[in-house]
């Protein structure tokens, strides 16, 4: 949004960035932000390759290097709608990945991007993927849904979102499904407002979705077409190119944002320059015309420019923004946008640094060590996880232990599956063994940083031969805001050969 349009949002004042002390002044540098946004009524992706929706289809990446012939997105959001939410499914999903994610997330890991957070709320989901490089800075996720459907009862209808701070900058993801049908924009309106309302953070500086630095906000909003053109009429003026300015002209969306204001006007969209993507016979790229055909697929953005240095002002453009037809499982046309954000990339919160941990000694008690800085808050539901070293999402650790071990549960806690953005509740394919010695040692070092040394137990169960990694969760204990304090080499893990024996690791 312009400067005088990012006014009529209340702004928190600007402040000293977490960790920017002693890092020397800010810079600005470019990130790519990648946004979908599908109603794919209730099908599977089964039969269908996800390449082309991802822009993907010309991308190549070394095997070896994981480099890319391309510059690819630094973030991607999967936002879609009328996911299949029958019963079965939604138990299905407390034990495993929804279908959606889970070929997203397949697909990603070729290039080398880590799945960090999904919401879902009835049909509506929204997964967040990240490049590996900028896991580690990852800074207070939370996620949020509000429900409109049904005066709030059932989430049919309503608003899932992922929000982060990344580099010094908030960012918020909306997915939305809005009230259908032609003369039901009141009620699209209405939807808006109440998400606005009930949709709140836990998190000080960004408590409300216009309170960040960017907001994306995209879904199936069901706006449609002012005027009483039959369904045939508007299929006409949608096949002759020159009509097309003044067809979207009649768009509710563009009126009650730029028009009347009554709803979105603090965001901004490139206006679509693709044919309406709804409503299709599925199967086909030919218009049902049961209903007139309509732009009800759409993604909208706004910024923050006055961060915190008023000469370096935040920045968003809009470089793409399309329909893709190819896609007929569903009787919408997804819509995707890629777009260039400004961020900070020298700005660091806070946080821990692992010590070298080359081996990791199967059926033995290994010791973990890590210099905690002066300026992080540890929290006390703190744990650190173990992963592969080729994790490809947040929830894919192995093992746990709690930062602080007196917070432990006891091991008649093990059958429950925790999520990462939850404290965990058991110490995974395992049990907390020698529960009445000290198994965390600290040592305040002489600038102000304390070196911490904790004892993972000797039932961890990785595989020979198999590399690893550990991160730091810092968990507040508050509706699952999670963050990334600090991620370890890689190390490996072997069985232990001859009598047991305890291995301590020191820094180098």
């Amino acid at each position: 949004m312009s400067q005088t349009e990012a006014s009529k949002t209340p702004k928190i004042p600007d402040s000293e960035p977490d960790g920017s002390k002693g890092k020397g002044k800010q810079q600005l540098e470019t990130y790519r932000v990648y946004v979908v946004t599908w109603n794919v009524g209730s099908r599977f992706p089964d039969n269908i390759s996800l390449r082309h929706l991802l822009g993907l289809q010309d991308v190549t990446v070394d095997k070896d290097t994981k480099e890319t012939n391309a510059h690819l997105p630094d973030i991607y959001a999967l936002g879609l709608q009328e996911v299949n939410a029958q019963p079965q499914q939604q138990v299905l999903g407390l034990f495993k990945e929804d279908p959606w994610t889970h070929k997203a997330k397949e697909l990603l890991r070729n290039y080398d991007y880590v799945a960090v957070k999904t919401e879902q709320m009835q049909g509506l989901l929204l997964s967040m993927f990240v490049r590996r490089q900028h896991v580690e800075h990852l800074q207070d996720i939370e996620a949020e849904f509000t429900r409109t459907g049904f005066g709030g009862i059932w989430g049919n209808k309503g608003a899932v979102s992922v929000r982060f701070t990344l580099y010094g900058c908030g960012l918020a993801f909306v997915v939305a499904h809005l009230t259908a049908h032609d003369h039901m924009m009141d009620e699209r309106i209405e939807d808006y407002k109440q998400i606005l309302e009930n949709h709140h953070y836990h998190v000080k500086r960004y408590r409300e979705i216009y309170d960040h630095d960017y907001v994306f906000w995209f879904g199936d909003l069901n706006f449609r077409l002012q005027g009483s053109d039959s369904s045939t009429e508007v299929r006409e003026l949608v096949r002759d190119e020159s009509q097309h300015e003044a067809l979207i002209q009649r768009d509710q969306l563009y009126q009650v944002r730029e028009k009347s204001q009554l709803a979105f006007q603090v965001l901004q969209e490139r206006l679509p320059a693709f044919p309406p993507t709804f409503k299709f016979r599925e199967g086909t790229s030919e218009y049902d015309l049961k209903r007139r055909p309509a732009w009800t697929d759409r993604i909208m953005y706004a910024v923050q420019p006055l961060n915190r240095q008023p000469g370096m002002q935040l920045s968003i453009e809009q470089c793409s923004y399309k329909s893709h037809p190819l896609y007929t499982i569903s009787d919408h046309k997804p819509v995707t946008s890629d777009f260039t954000i400004k961020l900070y990339p020298n700005v660091r919160a806070p946080g821990v640094v692992f010590s070298p941990l080359s081996l990791w000694k199967i059926g033995d008690e290994n010791t973990v060590e890590y210099h905690k800085q002066a300026e992080f808050d540890e929290g006390s539901n703190d744990w650190i996880g173990i992963f592969p070293s080729e994790y490809a999402s947040l929830a894919d650790y192995v093992a746990y232990e709690y930062v602080n071990q007196a917070e432990s549960p006891s091991s008649s806690d093990s059958n429950h599956q925790p999520d990462p953005f939850e404290t965990p509740s058991h110490h995974r394919r395992g049990r907390h063994h020698h529960r009445n010695r000290q198994r965390q040692r600290r040592h305040q070092e002489a600038n102000a940083q304390e070196l911490v040394r904790l004892d993972f137990a000797d039932d961890v169960e990785l595989r020979h031969g198999e590399q690893y990694l550990l991160i730091y969760f810092r968990s507040t204990g508050v509706r699952g805001v999670t963050s990334l304090a600090g991620v370890s080499g890689v190390f490996v893990a072997e069985k232990r050969h001859g009598s047991p024996h305890r291995t301590e690791y020191h820094v180098d």
